[in-house]
């Protein structure tokens, strides 16, 4: 009879790892992620394209031309202003809760740097691969106090460096980066590189497609975040039960019930305990999607915690 693999803290942490891929890539969530990417990818083209009709419409291709001779021959300074940019702000005439006359403005902005939640939502497989912590910000920002530096500045660090917020003079500059690449999107305007300085009418129907565009921006931060709190949930009843596993045998039955791919090559060396509230059995049922916690388990899990916590001290 062979003799059973004891665990410690990192093998823990190693079939914690492997449960986390797994939920992390077979959920709703992860669907309805690259689903909103891919929505915005489409509009992203359909919004540029309407950008560019709107700016010409206000701004003639043949006045930029004149400008960019002028400009040829006086000099940028005695010439005029051109500016290729990614940011426009458009407006619609409305009427304010007094009911006068008014205006209501819309900001599009086809850069990466916009919205770095969205980015790290858009680019969190990428991230994930390059050994990037993608949900540093929900994980340790949501609140000051929660923060644990320097391990979430150091994750910012590594996801502003990745997506090209953050660059050094030691960088390889063949490489494109994200945010150079989603920079190549711009549109030649009349005037400063001020954003906010530029605004262009639209009608309504024009104004609530921007602000379509910029909300479907929101949804895929908003799935982001989804996908990394339905992971942790499950994450946070794991770990507790893990710590009761003595055996690996004990996970490899709670990962066959679950339906997850499990085995001993995710092993180093040997350690720890037991606590019956979380046998494979129990556990398996608290993981699982239809079942919600009752009064008498959450009870039974912080008298297990607090056993646990006995014994270790």
């Amino acid at each position: 009879m062979s003799k059973r693999l004891t665990l410690n803290n990192e093998k823990r942490k190693n079939i914690e790892n492997v449960f986390k891929s797994y939920w992390e890539k077979n959920n709703i969530f992860i669907q309805q992620l690259n689903e909103a990417k891919n929505k915005y990818n489409s509009m992203r083209t359909k919004m540029l394209e309407l950008c560019n009709n709107i700016v010409r419409e206000h701004q003639p291709q043949e006045d930029v031309d004149t400008i960019r001779r002028l400009i040829n021959k006086y000099g940028e300074e005695n010439g005029g202003k051109l500016y290729h940019d990614n940011c426009f702000n458009f407006y619609r005439d409305s009427v304010n809760d007094d009911g006068e006359e008014d205006t209501e403005e819309v900001n599009v902005d086809f850069s990466l740097e916009d919205d770095k939640k969205f980015a790290r939502a858009y680019y969190r497989d990428e991230l994930i691969a390059n050994n990037v912590d993608a949900d540093y910000d929900y994980r340790w920002g949501r609140d000051w106090r929660d923060r644990t530096p320097p391990k979430y500045y150091e994750e910012e660090n590594k996801a502003d460096s990745f997506l090209g917020f953050r660059n050094s003079s030691n960088e390889d500059k063949s490489i494109i980066k994200p945010s150079a690449e989603w920079a190549r999107d711009k549109i030649w305007v009349i005037g400063s590189n001020y954003c906010r300085e530029r605004k262009f009418k639209v009608d309504d129907t024009v104004f609530l497609l921007f602000q379509e565009f910029n909300k479907q921006k929101e949804h895929c931060a908003l799935m982001h975040e989804k996908l990394f709190n339905y992971a942790e949930e499950k994450l946070k009843k794991l770990r507790l039960g893990l710590k009761s596993y003595r055996y690996f045998d004990q996970a490899k039955e709670l990962a066959d019930k679950l339906g997850i791919p499990l085995n001993e090559g995710i092993l180093n060396e040997s350690s720890s305990m037991a606590l019956s509230v979380y046998s494979p059995e129990n556990l398996a049922s608290l993981l699982e999607d239809t079942k919600e916690q009752t009064r008498e388990e959450k009870i039974a899990i912080a008298r297990a915690a607090l056993a646990q916590s006995q014994v270790v001290n």
